[in-house]
């Protein structure tokens, strides 16, 4: 009863804030962004500290390396954080934008206004960067949000949420706007989800079983994906130094990352020439090679079994299969990519054009690495998290994701006959 009580005053809490927030000026919200820049900056020795607690705990609980490098405060990763405070502080302000205005016959004004979503509900693991990067954008859109980070990030979400409180206050908007969660108990996502009276749309972030999870049990709406299955095709008139650039930073840039690849399609036609060179790259990166039995025939490489075509490895492993065609690739990928990231490499127009159109993914790329799917890379300052949803938000979920639209009607005693 006490953690349903605890969540139960938070999400009043932020319902109240969240009032606030919506008539809250684009002055008043970024004087808050960069105050809380400022206390980040004030406060790194605190940080790191919090983060040393973090990291010794998780290495004592036998956390992989993946999870390691994710939960890691780095002071180049603070840099980010109060980099990105900047950006959204930078970004237009898209609450109260009134668009698709248009006169109707009857005399009337009938158009588009974007409003706050109000509370926001985000539920991650590991990367207390996230936090930072989810208050920012909640705030910036007029949104009051609750975040719960994982229990081996504690120390460093609470240090940082004492910046985030002290840059509201600074600036006159209410602390309650950015609740972050003080219990590690696990009950409290249970009631974070199973309150519409309070939340109005939860963004979960992390593994594919904290996500299953929300989605099966939230009774509030939810902005999500499960997996980042990434491809990368390169085809038949492919560019191929393009190709071995593309293909090895989609790979081994990051490894713990949703965006970064786990599948690489090549055409038969070019599999000769390309796969050697790549097979030697990825050797140095002690990367393991999963591939079909033409792939086999060209590099030193494992058997891919079916269920390599459908895993999120999230480390230094990947799968490569040759492919005969263009329609075989888009096949393949459809099939079981996780319509996240799909990459083409090809200098033919034309079939970039058919990779666009019938690639069935939240981002859809020409020539690019797949680790651009990434809010801050697409300019929106940060993002809250990738949605693969076709409803409401897709793709990288910033400032315009975190809003809504209501219609708006303007008259001058206009009354329907």
């Amino acid at each position: 009863m006490e953690i349903e009580q605890y969540m139960h005053d938070v999400g009043r809490q932020a319902r109240a804030a969240s009032r606030r927030m919506a008539r809250a000026t684009t002055g008043e919200k970024n004087a808050a962004l960069l105050a809380i820049a400022r206390a980040l900056e004030a406060s790194r020795e605190a940080l790191a500290e919090a983060n040393r607690k973090d990291l010794e705990a998780g290495r004592a609980n036998g956390l992989d390396a993946a999870m390691l490098d994710r939960l890691e405060l780095t002071p180049a990763r603070i840099d980010t954080m109060i980099e990105g405070l900047h950006q959204v502080a930078a970004l237009p302000d898209p609450v109260g934008e009134i668009t698709d205005m248009n006169y109707r016959p009857t005399g009337i004004q009938v158009g588009k206004m974007r409003v706050p979503l109000g509370v926001i509900g985000i539920i991650y693991e590991s990367r207390p960067n996230v936090t930072i990067e989810a208050a920012s954008l909640c705030l910036k859109a007029g949104n009051a949000t609750v975040l719960r980070g994982g229990s081996e990030a504690i120390h460093s979400n609470q240090a940082i949420a004492a910046c985030v409180s002290r840059g509201l206050q600074e600036a006159g908007l209410p602390e309650e706007a950015v609740q972050v969660i003080k219990t590690t108990d696990r009950a409290a996502v249970g009631h974070l989800i199973t309150m519409p009276e309070y939340v109005d749309v939860i963004v979960p972030r992390g593994g594919k079983g904290l996500i299953e999870r929300i989605s099966q049990e939230a009774r509030v709406p939810v902005i999500k994906h499960l997996d980042g299955i990434c491809h990368v095709y390169i085809d038949a008139q492919a560019d191929l130094n393009k190709a071995e650039a593309i293909a090895f930073n989609a790979k081994t840039h990051r490894y713990g990352v949703c965006n970064a690849m786990e599948t690489l399609l090549v055409h038969a036609d070019v599999a000769p020439h390309i796969l050697p060179r790549l097979a030697s790259l990825y050797a140095e990166k002690g990367v393991e090679l999963r591939g079909c039995e033409r792939t086999r025939a060209l590099i030193d490489a494992k058997v891919a079994t079916e269920e390599d075509w459908g895993t999120e490895y999230l480390g230094p492993v990947l799968a490569i299969r040759v492919v005969d065609s263009l329609d075989e690739a888009i096949e393949h990928i459809n099939t079981w990519g996780s319509h996240h990231t799909d990459a083409i490499v090809t200098e033919s127009y034309t079939l970039a054009r058919r990779f666009l159109a019938e690639v069935d993914s939240s981002s859809v790329m020409v020539n690019a690495s797949t680790r651009f799917a990434d809010g801050f890379e697409y300019g929106l300052g940060a993002e809250i998290g990738i949605s693969t949803d076709k409803i409401h938000a897709r793709g990288p979920v910033g400032l315009e994701g975190l809003t809504s639209q209501k219609y708006v009607v303007f008259g001058d005693g206009h009354i329907r006959e």
